[in-house]
């Protein structure tokens, strides 16, 4: 299994990107990086970053439009800042791609509202509509993820659920465009993870991970399975069940802890999840499932924990 880290984890603690990449090459098991772009590319030289990375890999980049986008992204009301956070997008394509990335996520953290009668529903999803086919059809060689989060920053984000990301998916109607999955937003929105991973997995739309945890209340960032430890098993047998074999992207926010060991202890809660599956075996875990009853299912897992 490959396994990412944000460059963010070591951010926090008031490093440079060079610096952080340079901690995450001492980590074990850790094989790829993702970038927030712009904010973490800009002012530094790509030769300067390959080097600095060795041996590990980019998987992909985040799009972030910071500062004067807080009034929308693919909707902002400015016609001129709609069109430049597009090309944003398109531009941080192509420095993913020299990079060796194969990933663009969109998190669209401004696109939504606070207000009622404060925008247009229906014209803002076709805008999201037309800016993703713009992004998707210029990089047709990358995969476009669209990442969604029920609120923060706006009250009501416009992409909010599994369900509106297909459908936003199936609208778009591009092959290279499909989701990356937040097990925090998901808990934040009271998705079942597993659920919204086999509807995406299924249709061949599951492009990304980004796992985490918390309480659900806010996007807490925590170690995976540090909360939901039913939840996290389940979300790891589904994972090999539709044969997920892009990287495992842990996106958690050490404010207190420290960078290195808190990547590493998601690196180990991981791995351990992923054999309690396998030591139980598929097929035993498809019996529980298909008896649909809430008590074989408790037991599966205290069982699975022995």
């Amino acid at each position: 299994m490959n396994y990412a880290g944000r460059i963010n984890s070591f951010i926090f603690k008031g490093g440079n990107v060079l610096d952080a990449i340079r901690e995450y090459r001492k980590m074990r098991g850790l094989t790829h990086l993702e970038f927030n772009y712009p904010e973490h590319i800009e002012g530094y030289d790509l030769d300067e970053i390959r080097e600095a990375m060795g041996d590990l890999k980019v998987n992909g980049f985040a799009i972030r439009w910071r500062k004067r986008f807080t009034n929308g992204n693919f909707n902002n009301p400015d016609s001129g800042l709609r069109r430049e956070a597009i090309e944003m997008a398109k531009r941080g394509a192509d420095i993913c791609r020299e990079l060796g990335g194969k990933v663009v996520t969109l998190w669209f953290e401004n696109d939504g509202y606070d207000y009622p009668f404060q925008i247009d529903y229906e014209k803002s999803w076709d805008n999201l509509v037309e800016g993703i086919r713009e992004v998707a059809d210029y990089a047709p060689d990358m995969k476009i993820s669209i990442e969604y989060k029920p609120y923060e920053e706006r009250n009501f984000e416009l992409v909010d659920s599994t369900g509106m990301t297909l459908l936003l998916i199936n609208d778009v109607d591009r092959d290279n465009v499909g989701c990356t999955l937040d097990f925090c937003h998901m808990l934040m929105k009271n998705d079942s993870p597993s659920c919204g991973l086999a509807m995406a997995a299924s249709r061949g739309k599951l492009f990304g991970l980004h796992m985490n945890d918390g309480y659900g209340r806010i996007d807490s960032g925590m170690i995976f399975s540090s909360i939901h430890l039913g939840l996290s098993l389940e979300f790891v047998y589904y994972l090999k069940k539709y044969h997920y074999e892009d990287v495992v992207f842990f996106d958690t926010f050490p404010i207190r802890e420290a960078a290195a060991p808190e990547t590493q202890a998601n690196i180990d809660a991981f791995e351990k999840l992923l054999r309690l599956v396998e030591d139980t075996g598929m097929e035993s875990i498809e019996n529980v499932i298909s008896k649909c009853d809430g008590i074989s299912a408790q037991k599966l897992v205290l069982d699975m924990l022995k």
